[in-house]
């Protein structure tokens, strides 16, 4: 007790407001001090596979915690997500990302998680099962931003010996594992998108996932592209990760495309839409929920990216694939502008070399994750394939969607036919937050 108070006497003793201000600031300092060091604990830049992360650059404590292999970059590492939905034009965009040479790109691999849930023999209730497997999906892409790929053996199957796999889901479709160190048979020569799927791992051998994962840490960025996310709220926790700079590249498409796509793509699951667009007339079976589903999905993630909410902030870029088709150059260049590289001339290469195909060769076309078309044609080749009833429909399920993202409604068949007319808008909504 202090003098000050002993002084005084009686039954009441007081302290003078400064010794009382002087006690209150001492506590907040202890515990900030705490608080820090226990941030700082979990968060420093050596922890896992980490480099040195930007925030700490110019802090002479971190130069000494990290060993040479750990050393600062000039340049702040990049983890990027691509966001989009099956056959809206995401396997193209990827490509964009993946010709980058110090981009770390990986292909779908929320695809294992999604196998292993599905084939898992336990039956838990619908809502429970959706936590867990969204609760897995990010586990998944926080281990993979920081280059730890021996975390994807909990899902791969068969489960991979001595972290050597056969079974890595579209490992053809990433430069960096089909290339030193990854595969030393091949260096850097391969095709990004070869119609033989096999032909990585005819030329490289089975996947090793330490040499994926030393290969990771070698380049500067790692980016992931995904169409098994339902709603970008779904990655609130990984924007708010002190320890990624995650940037969200959230495409989108017609509605009306991404269905004749899906129809030509997965024939078997489409068939009874094949049906109706083949007759004219709608079969009793026809499953209009995914449709539904996915409309709901992609007006709600754009919505809320579009609010600007502060977890998004300079964090989200929306993208409309007509857009990227019809000026890939200048809409890729904005998506480098946005995740914050430099456009190598290596991807403007790639766009020029994969966007004027005339797919004179029908293999090119017959394969489902084709990358490379005329792309301006290839975002209006659903206004000739699909019948005017099947379009009213989606039009009436997805009327909010089409009008949020900016895609005009057809009333007749002359009206769908007509490609001259577009049916994208120009300058809708404002894309970056």
């Amino acid at each position: 007790m202090c003098e000050e108070c002993r002084a005084r006497g009686g039954g009441r003793m007081e302290c003078s407001w400064k010794t009382v201000l002087l006690l209150v600031c001492a506590s907040l300092g202890v515990q900030y001090t705490a608080i820090r060091t226990l941030r700082d604990s979990l968060s420093g830049p050596c922890q896992g596979a980490y480099r040195c992360q930007s925030r700490h650059r110019g802090d002479s404590r971190w130069a000494t915690s990290c060993d040479d292999s750990w050393a600062q970059t000039d340049s702040p590492r990049k983890h990027i997500l691509l966001f989009a939905t099956t056959r809206s034009g995401s396997s193209f965009t990827g490509q964009i990302l993946n010709q980058h040479p110090g981009v770390f790109y990986v292909f779908e691999p929320l695809y294992h998680v999604q196998q292993a849930f599905t084939n898992s023999s336990s039956r838990l209730r619908r809502s429970l099962d959706r936590r867990a497997l969204l609760g897995a999906y990010r586990d998944l892409l926080l281990n993979l931003y920081t280059c730890e790929l021996h975390f994807m053996e909990n899902y791969i199957r068969p489960e991979p010996q001595d972290h050597v796999t056969s079974s890595f889901f579209r490992r053809s479709s990433s430069r960096a594992l089909c290339s030193p160190p990854v595969c030393v048979e091949t260096g850097d020569k391969m095709s990004p998108d070869p119609p033989d799927e096999t032909l990585c791992a005819k030329k490289c051998g089975p996947l090793n996932l330490t040499s994926a994962s030393a290969s990771c840490l070698s380049r500067e960025h790692v980016a992931i592209k995904s169409v098994r996310i339902p709603e970008v709220g779904d990655l609130r926790t990984l924007t708010e990760d002190p320890r990624l700079d995650l940037k969200i590249i959230h495409l989108v498409r017609d509605p009306r495309a991404i269905l004749a796509s899906r129809m030509i793509a997965f024939s078997d699951q489409f068939r009874a839409w094949k049906i109706w667009n083949a007759t004219g007339r709608q079969p009793r079976y026809v499953d209009l929920s995914q449709i539904t589903s996915t409309c709901k999905d992609m007006a709600a993630s754009a919505g809320t990216g579009l609010q600007k909410p502060s977890w998004l902030h300079r964090r989200y870029l929306l993208v409309r694939y007509e857009d990227l088709a019809f000026s890939p150059q200048v809409k890729a260049s904005e998506i480098y502008r946005f995740v914050g590289l430099e456009m190598h001339n290596r991807v403007r290469t790639w766009i020029a070399k994969n966007t004027n195909s005339n797919a004179s060769s029908p293999s090119e076309w017959n394969y489902r994750y084709s990358t490379t078309r005329d792309s301006r044609a290839a975002a209006e080749n659903w206004r000739l394939r699909l019948g005017f009833d099947i379009v009213r429909t989606v039009q009436n399920l997805c009327n909010d969607t089409l009008a949020l993202l900016g895609y005009r409604l057809v009333h007749s068949v002359a009206e769908l036919r007509n490609l001259s007319h577009s049916l994208v808008e120009q300058g809708t909504f404002q894309s970056v937050t």
